[in-house]
């Protein structure tokens, strides 16, 4: 397979310029931070960082994915080789979303494939983009298999969530974009499901000197396993944020990222993305997805009991520290975060 390079990512930029939202950023004071059951993001005044959220969660149809889907259907129509039929793919709804939403900006039709697992609110808004909305299986892996099938039988090109370089390379355009905002960053957080997010920004961060800080579920750690068994492996999968991070397996993309100098995994239980979702909206009312307060967790997660090799303790940044937090996605029904009282 071929391997991601920055020139990919630097092509996707020129590529999808003008067709996607610029990212916002914005300045947090870590101490106004705090979860239900956690201090404050770095309650350490003698050790202070800088923390900026990427609001990625106001792109096209909610989420980073946009990019990637951009991307890859605006590079086959260049290349001659978008057919009539359209394009297909399998997500837990995200893609799905990015996808219909540029297959519909080419004219063409998208139909896609969903598990059980898919909100209610994303089959929804697939529908009114006018896709083709198909939901079988209980995970994203069936779906999948499924769509594969419909793809040869139909002549529809198959796009995919996450494993292919010009989905991970559009996904790459973020990094670019938030390293041009905030000037001497030191280090990305990214949550992880397959790794199209994860590949195109660790390869951009890597190409300008900084640190990236992939985070999964405990119970969704498919990047994880593959950094620790050296090769991609196949995962269970039962989180929170199940919906997007559930990949069973990170992809050969994704692992290779993870080998570059100064890429951290870290893990965090269901538990702490929950709070992290929480305090985004009692805190700065912002409602955001599962996936994306998986980022957020490991800055906020307290530390926990961890042996030297443990990933699943978080991260705490370092006296003067520029961190960006990507918050990636919102499709998200935001009614479980209002309290009783705010009704």
């Amino acid at each position: 397979m071929h391997q991601l390079t920055y020139d990919d990512i630097k092509a996707a930029t020129d590529r999808i310029a003008g067709h996607v939202r610029p990212v916002a950023v914005t300045p947090v004071d870590p101490g106004t931070i705090r979860t239900a059951q956690s201090g404050p993001l770095d309650a350490r005044s003698e050790e202070p960082c800088e923390v900026w959220f990427a609001l990625e969660f106001m792109q096209h149809t909610g989420s980073f994915k946009a990019r990637g889907a951009q991307n890859f259907i605006q590079a086959h129509r260049e290349a001659g080789t978008l057919p009539d039929t359209g394009v297909t793919i399998a997500s837990g709804g995200n893609a799905g979303l990015a996808c219909a939403w540029a297959a519909r900006q080419q004219g063409v039709r998208a139909t896609v494939f969903l598990p059980t697992v898919a909100p209610a609110v994303k089959v929804a808004r697939l529908r009114d983009l006018g896709a083709d909305v198909r939901v079988v299986g209980a995970e994203y892996a069936e779906a999948l298999a499924t769509c594969e099938e419909f793809a040869a039988s139909s002549g529809a090109l198959a796009a995919h969530a996450y494993d292919h370089p010009l989905i991970a390379a559009g996904a790459g355009t973020l990094l670019e974009e938030i390293h041009a905002r905030i000037p001497g960053l030191d280090t990305v957080v990214v949550s992880v499901g397959g790794g199209g997010l994860f590949a195109g920004v660790a390869t951009a961060a890597q190409h300008h000197g900084i640190r990236t800080v992939a985070v999964e579920p405990e119970n969704c750690r498919a990047l994880n396993a593959a950094i620790e068994a050296g090769r991609p492996v196949d995962v269970p999968v039962d989180s929170v944020a199940v919906d997007a991070l559930g990949a069973r397996r990170a992809t050969a993309l994704a692992l290779h990222a993870a080998r570059q100098d100064d890429v951290r995994s870290v893990l965090v239980p269901d538990g702490e993305i929950v709070r992290a979702r929480q305090a985004l909206w009692d805190h700065r009312r912002v409602a955001v997805e599962h996936a994306a307060a998986t980022a957020l967790a490991a800055l906020t997660a307290p530390d926990l009991p961890n042996g030297p090799t443990s990933p699943s303790c978080g991260y705490r940044p370092h006296h003067g520290e520029r961190v960006a937090v990507v918050l990636c996605g919102a499709n998200t029904d935001p009614s479980d975060l209002v309290h009783p009282a705010e009704n």
